[in-house]
């Protein structure tokens, strides 16, 4: 078994990305499941062009999808991407969607094809904060989520993907005083755990 993670390059003047930086930190085999890391750039098709390559190349079996949530107090895994663009902000390539449908006349939500609550209590046995999402935002994190699950639905039917949001690292809550914030290597171990789900 081949399981892909993928996180997100710094953005908006930050350094690092821990959704990044806690994929780096993971180990080369989860539980016997070989593990494969790709970096994406915060932008919303880059990215998407990015993920369709990868698979071309080698599919993996399952492709995990990591960002970040600042704000949240734990790791979440995101149960539902829906088909809309509605960026508060423009991403890497200055592109700023208002209520734009990620894929045209695609269908209006997908459900994460990964054992979403299985993830979360594997999280929480690992002794770190875990709670499922039922949102994972209208930005490049929902883009990346839905154009997968889109991908996958029509061309790699096998494929189970899904999205997990990471909170802030240490070293940028320091920066955000009274903000949440988990180490990396907790951050690892809690992907870790999540991937270990996929195995059961």
């Amino acid at each position: 078994m081949e399981i892909l993670f993928t996180g997100f390059e710094p953005f908006g003047g930050e350094t690092s990305n821990p959704s990044w930086d806690a994929v780096s930190l993971l180990p080369e085999t989860i539980g016997g499941a070989q593990v494969r890391r790709l970096l994406l750039p915060v932008a919303g098709e880059r990215a998407l062009a990015r993920i369709r390559e990868a698979l071309r190349e080698r599919c993996p079996d399952a492709v995990i999808a990591v960002g970040q949530a600042g704000g949240r107090t734990g790791v979440t895994p995101e149960r539902v991407a829906v088909n809309v663009d509605d960026y508060r902000i423009p991403d890497a390539d200055g592109f700023q969607p208002e209520d734009v449908p990620v894929v045209p006349d695609g269908p209006a939500a997908y459900f994460a094809t990964l054992p979403v609550k299985a993830m979360v209590r594997a999280i929480r046995d690992a002794g770190l904060p875990a709670s499922l999402s039922d949102s994972a935002g209208t930005y490049v994190c929902n883009h990346v989520l839905y154009g997968l699950l889109h991908l996958a639905a029509a061309e790699y039917p096998g494929l189970r993907c899904g999205f997990v949001h990471v909170p802030y690292s240490a070293a940028q809550a320091a920066e955000k005083p009274g903000a949440p914030s988990m180490s990396l290597p907790d951050m690892a171990r809690a992907l870790e755990a999540a991937a270990s789900a996929l195995l059961a």
